[in-house]
């Protein structure tokens, strides 16, 4: 159960975090070449200027869903580990 536990702690945090900044790679690389992100659509708008839109408010599913795998991960960690006394 433990093992389990790490695995689904772990793995959603990371995924979340590297399409987190893929994408900011290519925000980042489309804000040096003076364009505007499309967050919406998600493509660099060299003649428009866009809002910026959060992460979360884009990919809800994604991060609340990621999170409460992590939490249930943290859960699973913790029976795993208990150990009653003798």
């Amino acid at each position: 159960m433990l093992r389990i536990g790490l695995i689904l702690l772990v793995i959603p945090a990371v995924l979340i975090i590297g399409l987190y900044f893929s994408e900011l790679n290519e925000v980042q690389a489309c804000l040096d070449q003076g364009g505007s992100w499309h967050y919406q659509v998600g493509v660099c708008d060299l003649e428009k200027s866009h809002p910026f839109v959060p992460f979360l408010v884009r990919y809800p599913l994604l991060v609340n869903g990621g999170m409460l795998l992590s939490c249930l991960g943290l859960l699973l960690c913790v029976v795993g580990l208990y150990r009653p006394k003798a």
